[in-house]
């Protein structure tokens, strides 16, 4: 099983967006702060998200946690938790049929989907 979460905002960053906005609070953008700073400390960022190596090609591949991961997920639902404050929707999906994979660690896989994949 693979988890990730989504946000209806097609915007990578949408806590760096909140975070200038001016709207949170100091203790929220503490708890954000620290949040990126550990995901950034614990996970590896894949050299390649797409299909094709052409230069100009869009990312295409999206990031999954492996469901073993529960330290990384915990710490995602405390950013889900802040960000939900601000009226920003967040959705844990789980699947099982992920996509081809282009990239996997310990607590992550990056996979092109399928068609049918529900991400």
């Amino acid at each position: 099983m693979f988890i990730r979460f989504v946000t209806s905002h097609i915007d990578e960053d949408s806590g760096r967006r909140l975070e200038k906005s001016g709207r949170l609070t100091e203790p929220d953008r503490t708890t954000l702060d620290t949040l990126y700073q550990w995901f950034s400390k614990r996970l590896m960022k894949p050299a390649r998200l797409a299909v094709s190596a052409r230069p100009n090609r869009k990312a295409q591949a999206i990031s999954w946690y492996r469901d073993t991961a529960r330290e990384h997920i915990a710490q995602m639902r405390e950013m889900q938790r802040v960000l939900e404050r601000y009226g920003i929707a967040v959705e844990m999906i789980k699947s099982d049929r992920i996509g081809y994979v282009l990239y996997e660690d310990e607590f992550q896989v990056a996979s092109y989907p399928f068609a049918d994949t529900n991400a």
